[in-house]
């Protein structure tokens, strides 16, 4: 078996297991990340609605139409900015924080730090 679907195989349980700890409601929703090896994304939900309130990816932050390339880091920096920004214009100030199975290191990290400064609690 090729090594990344290993991989792929070991997030997905963390992230299950993450998971059965982790849920969002409507007072204070889940803002789940998820990395990519090129784009970083955030989605703040209401499982118990089953819907999505807010999201923001790298996509949006010009993660790959600029002129230089930006790091990955500071990208997720403007998508966690990025997020918290919606949030709060939807009215969201508390949140629990799913970081989907990735480490808590590097670019989850740094959305994490970037949506605390930007006003979200968790």
């Amino acid at each position: 078996m090729p090594k990344d679907r290993d991989a792929r195989k070991l997030r997905t349980v963390r992230h299950q297991r993450v998971r059965k700890k982790v849920a969002g409601d409507a007072q204070r929703p889940r803002l789940c990340v998820f990395r990519s090896l090129r784009f970083i994304y955030a989605q703040v939900i209401d499982d118990a609605a089953g819907h999505t309130l807010v999201s923001a990816s790298s996509l949006e932050t010009g993660g790959e139409g600029g002129s230089r390339p930006k790091p990955k880091s500071a990208d997720s920096v403007a998508v966690g900015k990025l997020v918290a920004q919606r949030a709060k214009a939807q009215g969201i100030t508390r949140v629990v924080f799913d970081r989907g199975g990735f480490k808590y290191h590097g670019r989850v990290k740094a959305l994490a730090d970037a949506a605390r400064e930007a006003g979200l609690e968790f």
